[in-house]
């Protein structure tokens, strides 16, 4: 019998398990087979085994293809249940989940751009197109807030000032924030020379499509996409990666976690340790600016 096989005999096995024997509800079923259907499926493309070297890297694939920090969550459960199954019923020598239980062991921190990065991915957008003129708005936004790309898609024309803009964040909290004058004068010529073409009293998008709909977060995926590969960035980037970019140059530049905290909009100081890390050049800094021994 080949190992593929094995690994979805195994599985059947397991849900049998749970729906029979554990009783578990319908949805804690569904959930558990989705999760180790692709568990499977990786382990089919990446020619791996039932182990915890295999399971910590499927749970790092989850994290680099964007899945919700709540879906990585319940396919670590969903894995450690699965190979407590397998070793109570001795189709393992160890059980190999119960080292799963650090989200250390699996979770990566989002890549953060250089400064030099950053202006790369800016000028790819100096052309004159209309895309172009909108592309260096929503990036000089992204960068310059730090707000979700939920947040962007929903900006409306009449969230924006002079010098700050009005952010519906999650839970329809609404925060305002700063607007520095290269975002703003980037927004500014998107207005004049693009978004007005569009006027229409049934769409007050900010940003909108070249039929005039409103923008969608895959739009501005996409787009990022490829202004990195035009900038010659190899990095795996997305909108989140210009918000950690905007969290960790603050950082960088001296600002206060507490702060940082309120201009990502986080309800908990924990929340922003996620997106900000210290870089290597500010540990230096402070060790030889505060360290006795330096």
């Amino acid at each position: 019998m080949s190992e593929q096989v094995d690994h979805r005999k195994l599985v059947s096995d397991f849900l049998r398990y749970i729906t029979y024997e554990r009783c578990l509800s319908k949805n804690t079923q569904e959930a558990y087979q989705r999760d180790l259907e692709m568990f499977c499926t990786f382990l089919e493309n990446h020619q791996g085994s039932l182990n915890q070297k295999s399971a910590i890297s499927f749970l790092q694939e989850l994290r680099s293809n964007e899945y919700a920090s709540s879906s990585c969550a319940r396919a670590q459960i969903a894995l450690k249940v699965f190979f407590r199954f397998l070793f109570r019923e001795e189709y393992l020598p160890t059980d190999e989940g119960k080292f799963l239980d650090s989200p250390k062991l699996w979770q990566k921190l989002p890549e953060v751009l250089t400064n030099e990065e950053v202006q790369k991915i800016l000028k790819s957008c100096s052309g004159k197109s209309a895309l172009a003129i909108r592309d260096q708005a929503i990036l000089e936004l992204l960068y310059g807030t730090g707000i979700r790309v939920s947040e962007l898609c929903s900006l409306s024309l009449y969230d924006v000032s002079d010098d700050k803009i009005v952010v519906k964040g999650k839970g329809d909290k609404e925060r305002t924030l700063p607007l520095g004058p290269q975002a703003l004068a980037a927004i500014d010529r998107y207005l004049t020379q693009v978004r007005w073409k569009y006027e229409s009293a049934d769409n007050p998008s900010l940003f909108v499509t070249n039929r005039g709909n409103s923008i969608d977060r895959i739009i501005v995926w996409k787009m990022i996409k490829q202004r990195a590969k035009l900038a010659g960035i190899t990095k795996e980037i997305s909108p989140h990666t210009m918000r950690h970019t905007y969290a960790t140059h603050l950082l960088d530049g001296g600002a206060d976690i507490r702060v940082i905290q309120e201009l990502l909009g986080h309800a908990h100081i924990s929340s922003t340790d996620k997106y900000t890390h210290l870089s290597r050049s500010q540990v230096q800094e402070r060790f030889f600016a505060f360290h006795p021994r330096k």
